[in-house]
């Protein structure tokens, strides 16, 4: 096992890996900006380095500096957590060349589930059900273009073949409009992916966003952990996950979940990994992978009972997997809500002082948080400040407590989401479970502030 990491990230997830790393008796190296440089998590560390400025580029961005930070500290691996350099394949292969541990899978799984044409073409392989579509990214000739999306069938959504995070993506309900949104979104994902390859799926209506946590070893076993329901979005951003998802036959999830295994094997996966569906008339759609860690594991942690950066930092010390599938059971009902430092109906960033932060407790009630009373939320980084996450022995008991936990929790001093929150865990539709992708969007529609 290894006895220091490097965690090559900021914010709450710093604070939740150096907590596994406490736990297993690993010492941590926390890489900071200059942003963070009173956060907790670097006060906590066994050792800190400053790596650069506040602008990512300059910092949770720069390999040189994160490489050169775990050669001075003499750490063996490094976790990349979320977002950054988590899955930069380029990243993952220069940390093994300097000698260390990358904490996720190899480079070429990296690659191949990053780009969303070859990751597609990998689980039609594989047998995972994937969303009716092109065979690969678009042609250049747009009579051919038109072909395939009237093979398709109207409404088609174009995605760039490197996008993530609910960009590079553009819905088409005519031809008239077809081949004007395949230029526009290939010019756009040129500018922010660096890949300008484009290609198309049937759009389905109204799908619920359902995926499937994968934990895989360096001996070639897998297991699926359950699923979560992330189908509380707005314009593809995730506010609210909860384990299971509600209404859907176990039987079904037991088929996608063994596939979704089969697929990691077959690949050669390592480490932890989801595997991203829509949902839709009882089938399920494979849409992509992300290959690291979620923000929203804490969910299928508490219905498990399993540490899944554990298991990471596990796996990627070479050991095997401590279990088989037929050991994995889900008890209760766990709920995350996402607490962003911003106007809860306007969606606009609230950087600043927090000059009172409280919170909840209770039976059933976690939450992840690196923020305290007078910490600075800068201006520089994603919004999100915590997660609160709640599990009780049904979903009624969970919605319960969340409902609990967000009128306990206080915030001052900068403007959070948890008003909206707060509305939403009571509102009849969510209550009832169920809801789709677009049910948010809606509902804001309807709840103008």
């Amino acid at each position: 096992m290894f006895k220091k990491i490097l965690i090559a990230n900021r914010g709450e997830i710093a604070l939740r890996i150096q907590r596994a790393c406490r736990e297993m008796g690993i010492k941590s190296v926390v890489v900071y900006s200059e942003a963070d440089r009173d956060a907790k998590y670097v006060k906590l560390a066994d050792e800190a380095v400053c790596i650069g400025p506040a602008p990512s580029a300059q910092s949770y961005l720069n390999m040189p500096a994160i490489i050169s930070a775990a050669e001075v500290t003499d750490a063996e691996a490094i976790h990349p957590g979320y977002g950054f350099l988590s899955e930069n394949a380029d990243f993952a292969e220069r940390v093994e060349k300097s000698g260390f541990a990358f904490i996720g899978p190899s480079p070429e799984s990296i690659r191949l589930m990053g780009d969303k044409v070859s990751a597609k073409n990998a689980m039609i392989k594989a047998g995972v059900p994937c969303v009716p579509g092109s065979e690969g990214a678009l042609p250049e000739d747009p009579k051919e273009i038109i072909k395939i999306a009237r093979a398709v069938g109207y409404p088609v959504i174009i995605k760039a073949a490197g996008g993530g995070g609910g960009r590079g993506m553009r819905v088409v309900h005519t031809e008239a409009a077809l081949i004007h949104a395949v230029q526009t979104t290939r010019a756009e994902a040129g500018a922010a992916f660096g890949n300008p390859s484009v290609y198309m799926e049937k759009f389905l209506e109204n799908p619920r966003h359902v995926e499937i946590q994968v934990l895989a070893d360096q001996h070639r076993n897998a297991v699926y952990l359950g699923e979560r329901d992330c189908s509380m979005q707005r314009r593809h951003q995730k506010i609210i996950e909860e384990a299971p998802a509600p209404g859907i036959p176990r039987r079904i999830i037991e088929r996608i979940g063994a596939r979704c295994a089969d697929a990691c094997k077959k690949i050669g996966y390592r480490g932890a990994g989801t595997f991203e569906f829509l949902y839709e008339n009882g089938e399920f759609y494979f849409i992509e992978m992300n290959t690291r860690v979620q923000v929203e594991h804490p969910v299928t942690e508490l219905v498990t009972g399993i540490d899944i950066v554990q298991m990471q930092i596990r796996v990627a010390a070479g050991e095997k997997l401590p279990f088989a599938q037929r050991h994995i059971t889900m008890k209760g009902h766990a709920i995350e809500c996402r607490i962003n430092a911003e106007d809860p109906y306007k969606f606009t960033p609230s950087p600043g002082r927090i000059t009172m932060w409280h919170a909840p407790g209770g039976p059933g009630v976690r939450v992840d948080s690196h923020v305290y009373t007078n910490y600075f939320v800068p201006p520089n980084y994603d919004s999100m400040i915590g997660k609160i996450i709640v599990h009780g022995d049904t979903r009624e008991q969970a919605l319960a407590r969340m409902s609990i936990a967000l009128s306990e929790t206080l915030v001052e001093g900068i403007l959070t989401n948890i008003p909206l929150h707060r509305e939403l865990v009571v509102d009849a539709k969510f209550v009832e479970g169920g809801t789709s992708i677009h049910y948010l969007e809606g509902w804001m529609s309807q709840h103008k502030r």
